[in-house]
C-alpha cells in the first residue's frame, strides 16, 4: 500500500502519510509536555524529524495543526452495531470517555478549547474538523435506530438537522463535563444512567 496521498497538497507533491502521523503524534506530545503558549512549529518538526518547511507546506501554523492533531484522535471513534439505540450510546460513551483519559487526547482538547474563546477562527475551525465530521456517530445511531423500529422517521429535515444537532451535543457535552471538568469516572453505571435519560427525552420528544 502507497504511504503517500496524492489528493492532500498544496503544491502538487504527494503527501506522504507516515510523515503526517508523526508530525500530529509530535504536535500532542509537545502539548503535553510544553502547553499551548510554548509550542511552536520548531519544536514539532524537531520531535517529527521533519524540515520546518515540511510543516508550513501542511499547516498555514500552530492552529490548524493543533487542531488537526486532535481531529485525528476522534477520527477514531466508532459506532459498531450493538442491537439496540440505548447499547449503541452507553458503547460510544465510554468509547469517547476512554479517549478523553488519554494524556494527550485531553490535554490537546482543552488546548484548543482553551484557545478558541480569544480566537474565532480557530473555533470555526473546532467545529469543521471535530464537531461536524463526529456527528456522524449520532445520524450513524439514528439511522440504525430507525430502521430498528426504535425512533420515527422525521419528514421535516430541518428538524431532524437540529436534533442531531442536540443530540450531539447532549452527549459531547455531557461526556466532556464529567471526564475533564467535574474530574470523575465515566464508568458502565454512569454511561447507563445517561443513556436511559437521554433514551427518555427523546421519548418525550418524539411523543410531543
Amino acid at each position: 500500500m502507497s504511504d503517500t496521498d496524492p489528493r492532500a497538497t498544496r503544491t502538487g507533491r504527494p503527501r506522504s502519510i507516515a510523515a503526517d502521523a508523526a508530525i500530529l503524534e509530535a504536535t500532542r506530545a509537545s502539548l503535553v509536555d510544553l502547553g499551548w503558549s510554548k509550542l511552536t512549529m520548531s519544536d514539532v518538526a524537531t520531535r517529527a524529524g521533519v524540515a520546518k518547511t515540511t510543516l508550513y507546506r501542511r499547516w498555514a501554523g500552530k492552529n490548524e495543526l493543533v487542531v488537526d492533531a486532535v481531529a485525528v484522535l476522534f477520527d477514531e471513534l466508532e459506532l459498531p452495531d450493538r442491537g439496540s439505540l440505548a447499547a449503541d450510546v452507553q458503547g460510544v460513551v465510554l468509547q469517547f470517555a476512554a479517549l478523553l483519559e488519554r494524556p494527550e487526547a485531553r490535554t490537546a482538547l482543552m488546548a484548543v478549547v482553551a484557545e478558541s474563546t480569544r480566537d474565532d477562527s480557530l473555533r470555526h475551525r473546532i467545529r469543521s474538523a471535530i464537531v461536524d465530521r463526529q456527528k456522524r456517530l449520532v445520524l450513524l445511531g439514528r439511522e440504525r435506530a430507525q430502521a430498528r423500529g426504535e425512533l420515527r422517521y422525521e419528514d421535516d429535515a430541518s428538524a431532524a438537522a437540529r436534533n442531531a444537532d442536540l443530540i450531539f451535543d447532549v452527549i459531547a457535552g455531557a461526556v466532556v463535563h464529567r471526564t475533564l471538568v467535574s474530574a470523575e469516572p465515566v464508568d458502565t453505571e454512569w454511561a447507563s444512567g445517561f443513556t436511559s435519560l437521554l433514551l427518555l427525552g427523546l421519548a418525550g420528544a418524539q411523543a410531543g
